[in-house]
Order: C-alpha cells, then sequence, then structure tokens
C-alpha cells in the first residue's frame, strides 16, 4: 500500500489542514481532508474519523482491479457452467430447507422469493464462507480519489464512516471486495445503512455472520431496486427458425401473449400463458443459443449489476433453485475472443458507435451497434457478433 504520511499522525495533520474542494485526484492529503470535512458536516464522529484513518490509503491494487473484469467477457454458457455448479444448486437447496421459516417470512414482507436471495448469496460470497479480504475503507478511500468514478464511491465512503460510527461493525469487520461491498450478499455501505434489517433480534445489524440479517436485508434491498411481488423474473423459451430478430433487445417489451403470436413457446414446448405481463427476448448467445423471455423483475437484476452475463447467470441461478431444469445451449454459437471482441469495438468506433470502452465486453451498446451493422450485412440482427460480422465489416 502507498501510505503518503503516517497513519498515526495523518489525523490530526489533515485537521488542521486547508480545506480542498477537488472531488478527486490532486494532492492526496487536501483531497482526505476535504473527506475528513464533508463527513463531520454529514454527523460523522471524529472518534469514527481517527478509528478509520489508518485504513484510508491509496492502494494501486485496487485501481488494478478495477481495471481488470474480463470475467465478464465470457460467454453466458461458459460464465454459467462455471458459476452455476452442482455445489451452488445443492448447497443452496438445503439452505431454501434449512432457512424455509425465514425466507416465508421475508417473502411475506417484501414479496422476494427465496430462490432469488438465495442466488445472490451463493454468487457473491458462496454462503459467506468468501466474504472478500480488502479493508473496505481503503478500497472506498482508494475509488473516490480516482477520478474514474468518483460520484459512485465517494458516498459510499462517506457512508462507511456512518456505518463505523453508528457502532454495528468493528473497524474489524469492514473487509470485503475490492469495490467496497460487505457481508454475504456483498452490499454496498449506503444500501447496508438504508436497507439493514436487524432480524434476528440481537440490537445490530450483522451482515457478516447473521444468516437472518443477511436473507431479511437481501429480502428488504432487491424489493428497494422494483421488485414486483408474484411475477417471474427469467422464463426459458423456444423461439422459432425464423422471426424479426431486431425485437430481441432488452428495451423492446412486448406482452406474453405478444411473443406467442411470434411464435415463442416454453421451453418445454407448450403454449406461453397468453396474458399481458411484458417481457423481453432475451438471447444472450444470438439466435442459435439459448432464449429467454426476461419480465420486469429482470430489471432489478441489472439494477444489482450492470453485467448482462452476470445478470442472466444470477436470474437463471434462481430459476433453477426454483426447480426449473438446466437451460438448452442450443447450437451453441460460438463467440468472439476477448482481443477479437476489442478488435470489433475498434471497428465499430470507427464507424460512428458508441459502444463505451473498448474492453471486449459485449455490453448493451455494442449489442446495439452489432445489430445495426447486421442489419446492413442482411444477416440476422440479433446482437451477437460472429465471425462473419467481423468479416462484412
Amino acid at each position: 500500500m502507498n501510505r503518503l504520511v503516517s497513519a498515526a499522525s495523518l489525523f490530526f495533520l489533515l485537521a488542521v489542514a486547508p480545506a480542498q474542494a477537488a472531488t478527486c485526484g490532486g494532492d492526496f492529503n487536501q483531497w482526505l481532508n476535504g473527506v475528513f470535512q464533508e463527513a463531520r458536516a454529514a454527523g460523522v464522529s471524529d472518534r469514527a474519523i481517527r478509528t478509520a484513518t489508518p485504513q484510508m490509503v491509496y492502494d494501486k491494487k485496487i485501481i488494478s482491479r478495477d481495471r481488470a473484469q474480463g470475467v465478464f467477457a465470457q460467454t453466458f454458457l461458459e460464465f454459467s457452467g462455471r458459476m452455476v455448479s452442482s455445489y451452488r444448486l445443492k448447497t443452496g437447496g438445503g439452505n431454501l430447507q434449512k432457512y424455509a421459516n425465514i425466507f416465508r417470512a421475508v417473502e411475506q414482507k417484501y414479496g422476494v422469493p427465496g430462490p432469488v436471495i438465495t442466488a445472490f448469496w451463493a454468487l457473491e460470497t458462496d454462503f459467506g464462507a468468501v466474504q472478500g479480504d480488502f479493508q473496505t475503507f481503503t478500497a472506498l478511500t482508494t475509488l473516490s480519489y480516482d477520478c474514474r468514478r468518483p460520484e459512485l464511491f465517494r458516498p459510499q465512503l462517506i457512508a462507511a464512516l456512518k456505518l463505523l460510527d453508528h457502532g454495528d461493525l468493528p473497524i474489524s469487520d469492514f473487509v470485503g471486495a475490492w469495490a467496497g461491498e460487505i457481508g454475504q450478499t456483498q452490499i454496498l455501505p449506503k444500501d447496508y445503512i438504508a436497507y439493514g434489517i436487524d432480524f434476528d433480534g440481537d440490537g445490530k445489524v450483522d451482515l457478516k455472520r447473521s444468516t437472518p440479517d443477511v436473507i431479511a436485508t437481501a429480502g428488504h434491498f432487491i424489493q428497494g431496486l422494483g421488485w414486483r411481488r408474484g411475477e417471474p423474473w427469467l422464463e426459458e423459451v423456444q423461439v422459432p427458425a425464423n422471426m424479426n430478430w431486431e425485437e430481441a433487445r432488452l428495451d423492446n417489451k412486448l406482452s406474453r401473449a405478444d411473443w406467442a403470436a411470434r411464435g415463442v413457446r416454453r421451453a418445454d414446448g407448450g403454449a406461453l400463458t397468453k396474458d399481458g405481463l411484458p417481457a423481453s427476448l432475451l438471447l444472450p448467445m444470438g439466435h442459435s443459443g439459448p432464449a429467454f423471455l426476461a419480465y420486469p423483475n429482470f430489471d432489478v437484476y441489472l439494477e444489482w449489476n450492470k453485467s448482462l452475463v452476470y445478470c442472466t447467470t444470477a436470474a437463471y441461478l434462481a430459476t433453477r433453485l426454483a426447480g426449473a431444469s438446466k437451460v438448452s445451449s442450443g447450437a451453441n454459437p460460438p463467440g468472439l475472443s476477448l482481443n477479437e471482441m476489442k478488435a470489433l469495438q475498434r471497428a465499430l468506433q470507427a464507424r460512428g458507435y458508441h459502444v463505451g470502452d473498448v474492453d471486449g465486453i459485449l455490453g448493451e451498446n455494442t449489442r446495439a451497434a452489432v445489430r445495426q451493422e447486421q442489419k446492413r450485412l442482411g444477416l440476422p440482427a440479433d446482437g451477437w457478433p460472429t465471425q462473419t460480422l467481423v468479416s462484412g465489416l
């Protein structure tokens, strides 16, 4: 770690340093003094600031992790094949039975089914077994000082100081993921404060060790993201050989009756329920790969994590825990390698498309650009890049 001033004297040095309004970057010690001033204005005590100060340092390892998230460049079948493991299915099913009364009470109060909570619990920390080993204040300080996303992380840093001040967690428990998440479902400090539930009645919200608190807080948080009680989230379907593939995108919500009219059927070949429930046709690997109807509750997954491959996997795992069969791989169409995807993104940028960062990850902006080029080249406009598309470009 890169400690710019000895931890023992840093708090007292900054307590008398001139005010500095810089949002990010610049002189680290002056910047940190601005954080302290903001925290005091938000009601954080000097005791909490003194306690956290030794950990409020800049760590380049955090920046490296922030810049390297290539795991999300995997295809859905690659990622879900690894993440939806027999261990997680078996242990998740066991936990649903073991804590059935808690899950039932949480669903009654917040409307979120147990399999949905359990899937996040599994993917984030393997049910609390792997909660991360990064000091929370170091992670949030580093990401707040870095000028990539300070508007996201600086409020979380202030919230972490408030959480420490409140006393539910001692400083030794502020250890978790590289991006500052804490606990068995990896929740950020602002959400810990806003949605934390003391479900075991011991007088504190402990998302590190208390399973009742973990389950209830997750249910409360997911409800707060917009969960719709009693509705599905993801359903595997069969799609006809020919249809308007350009309609298969998340921002195009049609009724189930409309999708049925287009020839979409349930995974077992049965007829879809012909009602007005809106859904998007999700083809994570194009028209010849796995196919799902993504209902409004799927939008909650995109609020939890912006990666489509993660969200589809988390929602799919929840359906498996709820009793669904293993997804069909379809023709398992090959994807592009990481470097090939980056080259494609650069080529799309050169044609004037806004694809975001050239990171090799097939996000919604890249998918939208791919659809336009597929349409221009007379290919199925399903948003899945292939070697045929690359050759056409």
